[in-house]
């Protein structure tokens, strides 16, 4: 049971970890090395440019170790080369997102995913009842952005957390990333809650594992969301213990993939594993959905402008 317990802490973290309109506050983090003050509302800062040009996010939910899937989405969206103006992610999909958003590219992400150990990201948790928090997200993911607040990153990002003692989830678009990704990554009932500003923060996984409408309320115009969820409908009779919880998980997604303009859900199979085969077929399996759906991508993105003003390749 103990070797379950830090093998699954350790694989839905580190795998890039309800009805009505989603409660969401934009989250500030400020402070000087060292330092956590608390969250501040905070606006996030989209394109300027006429209200009439397309705001286009991308949506990456939470998933565990399914969350390599993500990957693949974003190899074969650079292959499109398209780009969005907004990044929304939760707990695994916060990971890629952030990365993403920061500039990593195709190449050195897949090659993070493929590399990542579960030791890089979980750190012993002397105070529990967790054996373990996520501490080593906030070195992994500070050390790939060389520093870089949120706000500082090349595309506006939002990490989405849920507040422990009342279920609002909050979007965090200020501040120090690897606190935010590791915020979003906390895992209910196996990695130690982040403490913000004397608020502890949870993985958004059982309130908003897809966030879609925070996307909407930070600005977005269209959304691409990209769904890491198991296909329950593909479980085999092995998994039927598991059914309350495959349901439960459809339940909280599917108010947001409604509201998507795109819905990627790619076939990731029903068990997730750790294995470098498992990622590498999950990678694949990202890129192979983007293919299946390229001209709707190409036409979702289309008449977007860059940051620099230029048309989109889609545009």
């Amino acid at each position: 049971m103990a070797r379950r317990r830090v093998f699954g802490a350790a694989a839905a973290c580190a795998g890039l970890a309800a009805g009505g309109t989603a409660a969401w506050a934009a989250a500030h983090v400020r402070g000087t090395p060292g330092t956590r003050q608390d969250p501040a509302a905070a606006p996030l800062a989209l394109s300027t440019v006429s209200p009439d040009v397309p705001r286009v996010a991308w949506v990456f939910s939470s998933g565990g170790p399914r969350g390599f899937v993500h990957i693949g989405v974003l190899k074969g969206l650079a292959r499109l080369g398209l780009a969005p103006d907004l990044i929304v992610g939760a707990s695994a999909g916060a990971l890629a997102g952030t990365l993403w958003a920061a500039g990593l590219g195709a190449q050195r992400l897949e090659q993070l995913a493929l590399d990542l150990q579960p030791w890089d990201v979980l750190r012993w948790n002397p105070r529990g009842p967790e054996w373990f928090h996520g501490g080593g997200l906030v070195e992994l993911v500070n050390e790939a952005l060389g520093g870089r607040w949120l706000e500082e990153l090349p595309v506006p990002v939002a990490c989405v957390a849920v507040r422990a003692d009342n279920g609002e989830a909050v979007a965090f678009t200020h501040g120090d990333a690897g606190l935010a990704v590791q915020a979003s990554s906390a895992i209910v009932g196996q990695l130690a809650p982040v403490n913000i500003g004397g608020v502890r923060y949870l993985d958004a996984d059982q309130r908003l594992p897809l966030p879609v409408r925070v996307a909407r309320e930070l600005g977005a115009s269209r959304v691409l969301a990209v769904d890491a969820s198991a296909h329950e409908d593909r479980a085999p009779p092995s998994a039927a213990r598991y059914r309350e919880a495959d349901l439960r998980k459809r339940a909280l997604t599917l108010p947001d993939a409604r509201q998507a303009d795109v819905l990627l859900h790619p076939d990731t199979g029903y068990w997730a594993g750790w294995s470098r085969a498992y990622r590498e077929r999950l990678i694949v399996a990202g890129e192979t959905a983007v293919r299946a759906q390229a001209p709707q991508l190409i036409e979702l993105h289309r008449g977007r402008v860059t940051s620099q003003g230029r048309p989109s390749p889609a545009g």
